[in-house]
């Protein structure tokens, strides 16, 4: 993939310098990534946890931890946190099609988080918990709005309202500062909120 197909707007910060190698894998985590693979982006809420579930999937080339959603161009953590840019925390997640399908791709995303929460995560709360899937292309929005479908009717019938997650075509997106950067491996006694619903995707 080269970096021109990677979604405008997407750049790391001068004033917060990145390795760009991943902690666990050491893949690279700043583009431009290889031709055989693709992105989208999933926000879970806090995205320490969301990250670790997915630099653990197969077929994952790498990932890394950001913010998108909001209008503050390079927002810190702080900033984010406050509620006042309208980011969400999500976690850019680059993948090889061939071996990982979209339905296998965004299976942990349904299965790991409760959709219908609004702006928040359980005890997180606050809109940069808020559930989001960004897409690269038609292709893969299309897919994701149909998961969304198929899971509405698992979620009302386990008793949940109506899913609130924003689907659409990727916003802009800026990595987060270095320290976040696959954080539960650097900190394995870190905090995780991530709690499933019951469904299964």
């Amino acid at each position: 993939m080269s970096v021109e197909s990677y979604p405008a707007g997407t750049l790391v910060d001068p004033q917060q310098p990145l390795s760009g190698r991943h902690w666990v894998n050491q893949s690279q985590y700043l583009p431009p990534f290889a031709a055989d693979s693709d992105w989208l982006l999933v926000g879970m809420g806090c995205f320490w946890g969301a990250e670790r579930v997915y630099w653990q999937l197969p077929g994952v080339v790498t990932t890394a931890v950001g913010y998108a959603g909001g209008a503050r161009p390079h927002p810190s953590y702080q900033q984010v946190c406050s509620g006042a840019t309208g980011h969400a925390e999500v976690v850019l997640v680059v993948y090889r099609p061939a071996q990982l399908s979209l339905r296998e791709l965004l299976s942990p995303f349904w299965e790991r988080h409760d959709p219908t929460q609004g702006m928040r995560q359980g005890n997180d709360i606050g809109s940069q918990y808020r559930s989001m899937i960004g897409c690269r292309t038609a292709a893969q929005l299309a897919g994701a709005t149909v998961l969304a479908d198929e899971m509405q009717v698992q979620l009302s019938q386990l008793g949940y309202g109506a899913i609130t997650t924003e689907i659409g075509m990727a916003a802009p997106f800026y990595y987060a500062e270095e320290y976040h950067q696959q954080y539960l491996a650097k900190n394995p006694d870190g905090y995780c909120g991530l709690r499933g619903t019951g469904l299964s995707c």
